[in-house]
């Protein structure tokens, strides 16, 4: 193909892709040299915690090439999540007998909604121009979608690490298609943080050790889905009734004024999670949960890590009958990670009693 079609091919991509429901759709080349170094300082550190999958890729996940032979460029998108008509986020978060659970997850798995949509935004470039190569992901391969999306001008990497937009905030999802078409690329996003150090401030662990890097190991959102162990005691009381995930660092930001709110059903709110107490929460017994979570993200982290979450939860709950007695019913569960948490939450309350 001469510039000229590939400029139009690139237009037509960007048509297509408003036309799928993504709110932004940008072009880049693979250059991730910039980021690679801090990528791996990062890892150096130890703030993945265990997310070993975050380091055993090696470079390949700041190499697009290597992960995918013949790449050349790097289609990233923008799908918006947050679902209309869901409960106020802050008075659920202040109300210590309700769950928070994080916007993006209330409705259905977002890799598989967005694995579709960008799996028919390539079909409908091969229907225009033939076969060609490409490999969609969606927060599910060794990609750093933040600074391929930075690159491709859907915005910048706010202080929290998240990609911010002046248009729509951070309330988003972000994929990739990887493809070997020699398309033009976008101008980079510019940073619009300036001085402001609310997300870094609102943390509740202090998680954002420092502005532009996060800590994972005390990151609410990783505590509470990617720990498969033991949340670490000094921790438990600062999560609150956050049972999955947290957004307070978006909460905060001032540029989720202009947060849009999703037009993708499959985002909205199921089965009453935007508003729900804790003690109904932890009554489910595993097929209930199996049944509700279906198709749902929170599915991926399994029953026993949703009572562990729930079980803290109620730890830092006000110390009710119902809260005491939903506590007590689960002393032998089968699951010791549930027991030990359990045992941790009752012995709170009774502390709080004697002092």
């Amino acid at each position: 193909m001469n510039p000229n079609d590939l400029s139009g091919l690139a237009a037509d991509i960007k048509r297509w892709g408003l036309e799928l429901g993504f709110g932004a759709v940008g072009i880049t080349d693979t250059d991730l040299s910039q980021a690679e170094q801090a990528h791996r300082d990062w890892l150096a550190k130890g703030f993945h915690g265990a997310m070993d999958y975050m380091a055993k890729h090696g470079d390949k996940r700041t190499r697009p090439a290597e992960l995918v032979p013949g790449t050349l460029r790097v289609i990233s998108v923008r799908m918006d999540y947050l679902p209309p008509a869901a409960a106020d986020s802050e008075t659920v978060m202040t109300d210590g007998e309700k769950a928070f659970i994080s916007r993006y997850a209330l409705g259905r798995d977002y890799h598989k909604v967005l694995r579709a949509r960008m799996q028919k935004l390539c079909d409908r470039i091969a229907q225009e121009i033939g076969e060609f190569g490409y490999r969609v992901f969606t927060d599910s391969a060794p990609v750093l979608e933040v600074a391929l999306a930075e690159k491709a001008g859907l915005g910048w990497r706010g202080k929290h690490t998240l990609l911010l937009s002046r248009e729509a905030g951070s309330w988003f999802f972000l994929g990739e298609i990887y493809t070997d078409l020699p398309l033009p690329v976008d101008v980079q996003g510019q940073n619009h943080c300036g001085t402001c150090r609310s997300c870094i401030d609102i943390c509740p662990t202090q998680a954002i050790v420092a502005p532009y890097e996060v800590d994972a190991r005390r990151c609410i959102s990783y505590l509470t889905i990617e720990l498969k162990d033991s949340i670490p005691e000094e921790l438990r009381p600062l999560i609150g009734n956050r049972i999955y995930g947290c957004d307070d660092c978006q909460l905060a930001c001032p540029w989720n004024r202009f947060g849009r709110l999703t037009a993708a059903e499959d985002f909205h709110v199921r089965h009453g999670l935007d508003d729900v107490t804790l003690v109904e929460l932890f009554g489910w017994d595993e097929d209930t949960f199996k049944s509700r979570m279906a198709g749902s993200a929170i599915y991926r982290i399994g029953y026993a890590q949703w009572l562990r979450n729930i079980a803290v939860g109620l730890g830092n709950a006000p110390a009710t009958a119902e809260v005491i007695a939903a506590l007590e019913a689960r002393q032998n569960d089968a699951d010791a990670m549930v027991r030990e948490h359990v045992a941790w939450a009752l012995m709170r309350h009774r502390q709080k009693a004697a002092s």
